[in-house]
């Protein structure tokens, strides 16, 4: 039961990673708004083979995670799991997942924003292998951690809010008798879900992306000291709402990933119930 939830978490999160990236794409490059780069134009698909190892890695982690405490926390009698324990288990999935994807995820965000620099300033990485294997060789292995407080924090954000929202709006749903157990109600809470989601990470969303994103020269001080001190220095310059900086952005690619990565789930679960 375990290993399945793993396999339907994963084949769920790759179709909705890979069916939303250009949205992704276009939410990092506003979140990076403000900094001292110039625009330019990328490929809406540029850093997609990233995409693809950070939802193996991370999403399928997270997945598999939240569905193993799921199935040993559901109350036998009514087949539901209290919001608590649900909030609680998508804490926990998220934390471990985030720290297993976090290179992947750097690489991910350096791609995506490498076509905002000076041609004299791209990495042009070729792959996400090849994003890892020179941030490796050329800042050390702890730079495929870089920012990873903040990953770690924004995935126990992120699954708690969106899983647990996601099992509680529908149990509700079929509770009261809105709509009966199909697309129409998988559409519904995965839309709420994503709603959520998005409201309670952007602000961690942002901070996340400019840490990891930040270009570290030799004998230079990095352009933020952690990531306190980017939010504060963001707030000052730029003020508060500059922590939802590509929320549009954030929603319309939060909401389409969420009911992506639900309703396929929901029918990958069909699929594999016999096994």
């Amino acid at each position: 039961m375990g290993l399945k939830g793993f396999v339907e978490g994963g084949i769920a999160s790759i179709v909705a990673g890979c069916s939303t990236h250009p949205l992704d794409l276009i939410k990092v490059r506003m979140q990076l708004q403000g900094e001292n780069s110039p625009d330019g134009a990328a490929a809406l698909f540029s850093g997609v083979s990233a995409t693809v190892l950070r939802q193996t890695l991370y999403s399928t982690t997270r997945m598999g995670l939240y569905d193993m405490m799921k199935t040993k926390w559901t109350d036998p009698e009514t087949g539901n799991m209290r919001l608590w324990k649900k909030i609680g288990a998508g804490l926990i999935a998220g934390g471990i997942g985030a720290a297993v994807g976090n290179p992947a995820d750097v690489a991910m965000v350096r791609m995506q924003a490498d076509g905002r620099l000076p041609a004299s300033q791209r990495r042009n990485y070729k792959s996400v292998i090849d994003a890892i294997s020179q941030m490796a060789k050329s800042e050390g292995i702890g730079s495929l951690w870089r920012g990873s407080s903040l990953t770690v924090n924004r995935a126990m954000l992120v699954t708690a809010s969106q899983l647990a929202s996601y099992d509680q709006i529908k149990e509700t749903i079929l509770e009261k008798g809105v709509m009966k157990d199909g697309l129409g109600t998988h559409v519904t809470a995965s839309f709420a879900a994503g709603f959520v989601a998005s409201v309670v990470t952007n602000p961690v969303d942002v901070i996340k992306t400019r840490v990891m994103n930040m270009k570290v020269e030799p004998g230079k001080a990095p352009p933020y000291a952690g990531a306190i001190d980017c939010a504060l220095r963001t707030v000052k310059s730029e003020g508060p709402m500059a922590l939802y900086k590509g929320f549009i952005p954030t929603i319309s690619r939060q909401g389409p990933f969420t009911i992506v990565l639900f309703v396929t789930l929901e029918q990958v679960r069909k699929l594999l119930k016999d096994f």
